[in-house]
């Protein structure tokens, strides 16, 4: 079994957010592909398989199974349309979240998402504390999303990994706006043994609606300020979808051996 080493949102290699990719021909079993993605020990590997009613795409932390991943739909499909079928101009996907439709333009590839319902919530001490600043406005969905009044304070800021765990959601976002972008974020998984996740694309289902409602924007330019960094355009769908474009890379290209 081959398995492609991505990074996503970044057209340079070693920075954006890296996935493992896994094309095979049927699925192993759920703790193969868990006892694999805890041996990567990145943020997502991915599992595609190829079926009757086209292909079926899982994602895995080293910690869970989950039902949506944008860094590694990204470097899936990358995969997909440079090495399996790459006359084709799209390629569509199976998961947890419905049917995902990725698209070819030029260098960029254009994901297809929904977006992420939140309603605001109150802004909590144990917020502060597990933050090291206080935040200006939350919104809970999927995951927290923790709004703060500068960019420094999202740059610099060093989490309680033990008191993030604390705090609702499935994860923990945090956003500003930026000086070069319309906004910078971070993103933070504890719970899914995911301390700081590089670049997250289903983030940004949350984070970039909240600052195209605030700026009257379409299309949000923003800026994942991790160690690594990396960049996502996002435009609102009047469909209650978001189309989420970035670039990616290919690092490695391995061979799976040991018995799944």
């Amino acid at each position: 079994m081959k398995q492609y080493i991505v990074d996503a949102f970044t057209h340079t290699p070693f920075a954006g957010n890296p996935a493992a990719v896994c094309v095979m021909d049927r699925w192993p079993s759920e703790t193969s592909m868990m006892r694999l993605a805890m041996e990567n020990n990145l943020s997502e590997t991915a599992f595609i398989v190829k079926e009757e009613q086209g292909y079926h795409l899982r994602w895995f932390t080293p910690g869970t199974e989950v039902d949506l991943c944008g860094h590694a739909t990204l470097a899936s499909s990358f995969v997909i349309l440079h090495y399996y079928e790459p006359e084709a101009d799209q390629v569509e996907f199976h998961t947890l979240s419905g049917l995902l439709t990725i698209r070819r333009d030029g260098d960029l590839l254009e994901m297809d998402f929904p977006v992420c319902a939140q309603e605001e919530i109150p802004v909590t001490d144990a917020m502060e504390k597990a933050f090291g600043v206080r935040p200006v406005k939350a919104l809970l969905g999927p995951d927290l999303l923790c709004v703060f009044d500068s960019e420094e304070a999202v740059r610099t800021m060093e989490p309680d990994q033990a008191l993030l765990k604390k705090l609702p959601g499935r994860g923990q976002n945090v956003t500003a706006r930026g000086s070069e972008t319309d906004c910078v974020s971070r993103s933070f998984f504890p719970n899914l043994a995911v301390p700081e996740d590089p670049v997250c694309g289903s983030a940004h289902c949350q984070i970039a609606p909240y600052w195209s409602s605030v700026m009257g924007k379409q299309t949000i330019q923003a800026y994942q300020a991790s160690k690594r960094g990396g960049y996502l355009q996002c435009t609102l769908q009047e469909n209650g979808r978001i189309s989420l474009r970035g670039e990616a890379v290919l690092v490695a290209v391995s061979e799976i051996v040991a018995p799944l």
